[in-house]
């Protein structure tokens, strides 16, 4: 008995698999390359503005922007591949060859699909495990004004915390829990509203008994204008380690595994995590919407190309994917503002036009 296989022959599966796959990446290195350029444009000012810095600084920028780049317009390029690739086979009748071979359009779209998952997945990684340091480590150099670089790309920068009537701000943050090591502590002790005193040390720990030891510690009294060494002092003896931790995630500059762990830091401490559990799940619907792409391409793949069709058909494709990347962000938007729940503010878009380009594609094929 003949079987029936979802995929065309293997030669016609990996010529096109090929085809799409370069034309994708021939248009994301476009992309960037473009976009890169006009950043660099408007960025390079401001890097070189900081005393010392130069072409190393900027080829440190470029490193460190490309990824972010890259990671948000890979959906796109997936799109303009996918509309490449089905265009030339159109108009080279290789579409109609398919179909007059007995295929659907489900398989002629069946190789394009299963490149684009793969995609997604090195999409996934890529984010994971380089984007999402590089973003880290971005947003601390840009917070010291592209001044010395922050060694440790897990840091959290620039975190105030509230004890009573004192503030505390702390450079640079690193670890968790008891394990948490403060890096550039400045406390300005304060009573009833007035500054009495500015404690400073470059480093802290948290100490045996509560609190939080900071060493080598000096204290600027206000009123008298002198300055007295104190060593190692214990401060903040009601701060808790999360409150310094957890001052500020971004959800662009952590894995997705520590996002994760944040977020359950975040809810046993009682803090609200809505926003931020809508990234975590955008962390995986962002890359799987290149598995989209296809299909929302797949409206330039079918018709005759000597309608005169075939350039409404292409603009068709890119409307209906600019359609959901205007809808993906704007669930996402609606998300961190509390107005969607989470996972509605991360799938809602993906399973919204999976559905517009099913329909599509079984109307073209009917």
């Amino acid at each position: 008995m003949k079987t029936v296989s979802f995929f065309p022959s293997r030669t016609v599966a990996i010529y096109m698999g090929r085809m799409f796959l370069v034309r994708t990446f021939a248009v994301l290195a476009a992309l960037v390359l473009v976009l890169q350029a006009l950043d660099l444009l408007s960025e390079s000012g401001d890097i070189l503005a900081y005393p010392g810095n130069g072409d190393a600084q900027i080829w440190q920028y470029v490193a460190l922007r490309v990824p972010q780049i890259v990671s948000r317009f890979l959906p796109f390029s997936v799109l303009l591949g996918t509309i490449l690739t089905l265009i030339t086979m159109n108009q080279n009748s290789e579409i109609v060859a398919l179909k007059g071979s007995g295929l659907s359009a489900h398989q002629v779209l069946a190789p394009l699909l299963v490149a684009s998952f793969g995609v997604a997945i090195i999409s996934f990684a890529f984010n994971d495990r380089v984007v999402a340091r590089s973003t880290a480590t971005l947003n601390q150099w840009q917070k010291v004004n592209y001044g010395k670089l922050p060694i440790d790309r897990g840091d959290r920068a620039n975190v105030w915390v509230r004890d009573g009537d004192d503030l505390i701000e702390v450079a640079q943050i690193r670890g968790r829990g008891d394990a948490t090591r403060l890096g550039g502590i400045t406390l300005y002790d304060r009573t009833g509203g007035n500054l009495v005193a500015i404690l400073r040390a470059d480093h802290g720990k948290r100490a045996p008994g509560g609190g939080w030891m900071i060493e080598p510690a000096t204290r600027f009294d206000v009123a008298r204008g002198s300055v007295t060494n104190l060593g190692s002092v214990v401060i903040a003896r009601d701060v808790r380690p999360d409150q310094f931790t957890l001052a500020s995630v971004d959800a662009d500059g952590l894995s997705f595994g520590a996002l994760k762990a944040a977020i359950g830091d975040l809810s046993d401490a009682g803090r609200p995590t809505k926003a931020l559990e809508g990234s975590l799940w955008h962390k995986l619907s962002g890359p799987l919407s290149s598995v989209l792409m296809p299909l929302l391409g797949a409206v330039a793949a079918f018709g005759i190309a000597r309608s005169g069709k075939l350039f409404v058909r292409a603009v068709i494709g890119m409307g209906l994917g600019f359609a959901f990347f205007v809808a993906d962000n704007f669930a996402l938007a609606m998300g961190n503002l509390g107005a969607y729940p989470p996972f509605l503010a991360a799938w809602a878009p993906f399973l919204l036009f999976f559905l517009i380009g099913e329909a599509v594609l079984i109307r073209s094929e009917e």
